[in-house]
């Protein structure tokens, strides 16, 4: 008869150090059975674990040194945004601590002031601003924009305190790409995809079309929210995204109100965005540019008109 895996409840919650094992009653040798699995020199966590993010910050944060955080994206997933938190964990150390690296980690090194750190989900973290600094300083412009609008638009931090530690931060590495991250950041996006779809038109040369956009028919009637628009062509883009095939019912009632506003529909997705996205930017041109040629042909003529008037 096998016996039971000797289990204390104290190491069960959260990683724990060989010697935290011997003083709830394990030997190594007990570490190496499948109760176990180690995350990190002399780290174990229980099997079954190891791939929740918690655990595996909370294993990461024993073996940074004092006044370290957790950073970039890491630091973006403790504020709650929507990204992958430990590929790779990313943590910014105090310049001169000394530490060279760490072992399934990407350490930067940086002065932190106080401000610089916070309190996320009972670990250190670089505050919102810091962190997208950080972000928006070395990824690239659309990756950076999708970020920036998910915090604004959830309120994880303000454009006006972005821009401030921007201007204090001026000579900053990478300070420039931050910069023109936020000439493109739209607060009102509400999702990265929206976000993508609005980047692929803008980068293309077509003008910023407005986001999320209340559209009211004749009567003064709400028909819809659009997540893209032209307000002078009177264009409509929407992203669908997975839930689309779900909502189809209640998506076509929508769109036929939009259209009997008078509103012209453009209706985009994923592999639209990804994989044909010269197409994507082709049909809002085709769409932008006879409503251009149109008013200016009317403006000609009136000129024309005004001009005969007055010989």
């Amino acid at each position: 008869m096998s016996r039971r895996p000797l289990l204390p409840p104290i190491l069960l919650e959260k990683p724990f150090t060989i010697e935290e094992a011997r003083l709830a009653g394990l030997d190594r040798w007990h570490l190496e059975g499948d109760s176990w699995t180690r995350l990190g020199p002399s780290t174990y966590v229980r099997t079954g674990s190891q791939d929740d993010p918690m655990q595996r910050l909370e294993a990461a944060r024993r073996r940074l040194p004092a006044g370290a955080a957790f950073s970039g994206l890491t630091a973006a997933w403790l504020h709650g945004l929507d990204v992958s938190p430990c590929n790779p964990i990313e943590a910014t150390v105090p310049a001169g601590s000394g530490v060279s690296a760490r072992a399934g980690l990407e350490l930067s090194r940086s002065a932190l002031d106080a401000s610089d750190v916070v309190a996320r989900k009972g670990l250190p973290a670089t505050s919102m601003t810091r962190t997208l600094g950080d972000i928006c300083g070395r990824l690239d412009l659309v990756k950076a924009v999708v970020i920036a609008d998910e915090a604004l638009h959830n309120r994880r931090v303000r454009l006006e305190d972005l821009a401030s530690w921007v201007d204090a931060n001026s000579r900053r590495h990478g300070i420039k790409n931050v910069r023109r991250v936020l000439t493109h950041v739209e607060p009102a996006a509400e999702s990265p995809m929206e976000s993508r779809l609005r980047m692929l038109l803008v980068l293309a040369g077509l003008p910023r079309p407005q986001a999320q956009v209340p559209i009211f028919d004749r009567r003064g009637r709400f028909a819809g929210r659009l997540d893209l628009y032209y307000e002078e062509q009177r264009l409509g883009i929407e992203y669908d995204g997975a839930t689309h095939r779900y909502t189809l019912a209640a998506d076509n009632r929508r769109q036929n109100l939009l259209l009997n506003a008078g509103v012209h529909l453009l209706r985009f997705s994923g592999p639209d965005v990804f994989g044909n996205p010269e197409g994507v930017v082709a049909q809002v041109r085709g769409m932008l540019e006879p409503a251009r040629a149109g008013a200016n042909g009317l403006l000609n003529s009136s000129q024309d008109v005004s001009a005969g008037g007055r010989g």
